[in-house]
């Protein structure tokens, strides 16, 4: 992930990214700008299958952002149609998406070949939005590098817990919670903890959380995804409250970035942990019930 990063920001092209318009995505490539939009960037993020079948009135829009990986995903595909001009975000330039007619622009990850769920493929979608926005994060990217063993050691002791738990008896939920631009992460890290574990982790808001599954906290696992932001108090106070109720209460944060920032280290543990459980609980492959690229006919 750190080589990865580093890659993507020495060797990418300078370019501007609009704002004002749809951003489409599936999955990672819709949490990632997600994050932003949380960030306070005016960018419109939606579910490009909801989008394409719930929000598009008919006429063609002048411009978009299209997001997706593998460039194969049927939504975004479908999208495609929907604009007079579009941008690409993708990990595969010879994808039917980065050679649609009315394509204005692609934007390569750079990330190398992604076989199980989105790593350095999420990681290197936050950077080219980050760079498209003109925000520079060189120093989050270095942290990385810097403290991958700290991530990858964080990852393995959660992974640890996490078993112990599920061995001793009945675990009511798994929640992964976050605020602000972490509200993506936390997404994320449910995604790829499903697919990776086959059990059923839920990313959502902090205060979505507050609004009623905390009713579910004696015996669940919280993971709180945590930064210096305007939701910190309440994710501390939170935190002692479903405590004091029986949830095993665990934390994740990057000190040493802004919140903002913090959304490109904040994730990788999830990505370590990801790995580790899934090894302690004896899982396969990844993609049993469907592939990696959802193609909907």
């Amino acid at each position: 992930m750190p080589a990865k990063a580093k890659y993507f920001l020495e060797h990418s092209p300078s370019y501007t990214l609009p704002f004002s318009v749809p951003y489409l995505g599936m999955g990672s490539s819709y949490f990632a700008p997600l994050a932003f939009k949380l960030m306070g960037i005016d960018i419109h993020p939606e579910i490009a299958s909801e989008f394409y079948n719930y929000l598009h009135t008919g006429a063609k829009l002048p411009n978009g952002v299209l997001l997706s990986q593998s460039g194969k995903s049927s939504e975004v595909l479908w999208c495609s149609n929907l604009f007079e001009k579009f941008t690409a975000i993708s990990n595969n330039m010879d994808s039917p998406l980065c050679k649609f007619p009315s394509l204005a622009g692609k934007i390569d990850l750079l990330a190398g070949e992604e076989k199980y769920s989105s790593s350095k493929t999420y990681i290197n979608t936050l950077l080219a939005l980050f760079r498209g926005f003109d925000i520079e994060v060189s120093e989050a990217v270095s942290l990385l590098a810097e403290k991958e063993k700290q991530y990858e050691e964080q990852g393995k002791q959660m992974s640890n817990m996490v078993f112990e738990l599920l061995q001793e008896g009945d675990v009511t939920g798994l929640y992964i919670t976050g605020s602000g631009p972490n509200i993506g992460t936390a997404m994320q890290a449910g995604l790829i903890l499903s697919e990776s574990t086959k059990l059923n982790f839920t990313g959502l808001p902090l205060a979505q959380y507050d609004h009623g599954p905390k009713e579910t906290a004696k015996n669940s696992i919280v993971i709180n995804i945590v930064a210096q932001g305007r939701a910190y108090d309440r994710t501390q106070k939170l935190a002692e409250t479903i405590k004091a109720a029986g949830a095993n209460v665990l934390t994740v944060e990057e000190k040493e970035v802004i919140e903002n920032k913090s959304i490109i280290n904040n994730i990788v543990p999830f990505n370590y942990m990801a790995y580790y459980l899934s090894e302690k609980l004896n899982i396969g492959d990844t993609f049993i019930v469907g592939g990696k690229v959802t193609e909907v006919s």
